[in-house]
């Protein structure tokens, strides 16, 4: 590969050879030289807080406030995932499971059978006008996150994703010791 220096830029000029023997054609990359430092005002840019504040319940999200959008409830288990549109006051509007999806015995567990669940929710709930979402994912399996882009995929706007699964602060008794 030979190189060369022009005002600013170092051009790479070269052909490799493939496995298969057969000639590339000539690949120029440029790399730009930074020689000016980042200014301030590009500094000064305030990034957005991924915290909620106590103005968060207010924010409007296509005209409606965050405490009144519909919520997305998904609780995974290892064996299956039931996804549940409500409204704010937890009326449930939507109910999907990957078994009512057409999914049968262990093949209920798979992230695939979730996010296809979710997306087939998410068709139904924009059939019904539901467009942006708040999500609340609650359990520990396969399906958490494919749950969560499948309704993505299935084009609703989701604006929030919250953990709510329970945390055993006093569980149950372990099985006594095997014997050797």
């Amino acid at each position: 590969m030979s190189k060369r220096e022009t005002e600013g830029y170092a051009l790479e000029v070269g052909t490799q050879r493939e496995r298969t023997g057969l000639a590339r054609a000539p690949q120029i990359m440029k790399f730009r030289q930074t020689t000016k430092p980042y200014s301030a005002s590009i500094r000064a840019v305030k990034k957005k807080n991924i915290f909620p504040t106590v103005e968060s319940d207010n924010l409007l999200f296509d005209g409606v406030p965050y405490k009144n959008l519909p919520i997305c409830n998904i609780r995974v288990s290892p064996n299956n995932t039931v996804i549940t549109l409500t409204d704010d006051a937890g009326n449930v509007k939507l109910i999907r499971s990957c078994g009512i999806d057409g999914f049968k015995n262990t093949k209920k567990g798979t992230n695939i059978a979730a996010q296809t669940t979710a997306v087939s929710l998410a068709g139904k709930a924009i059939d019904k006008g539901y467009k942006t979402v708040r999500v609340r994912v609650r359990g520990l399996g396969p399906g958490r996150l494919a749950a969560v882009k499948g309704l993505q995929m299935g084009g609703l706007d989701i604006v929030s994703v919250t953990d709510n699964t329970h945390v055993s602060w006093n569980p149950p008794r372990p099985r006594k010791a095997r014997r050797l």
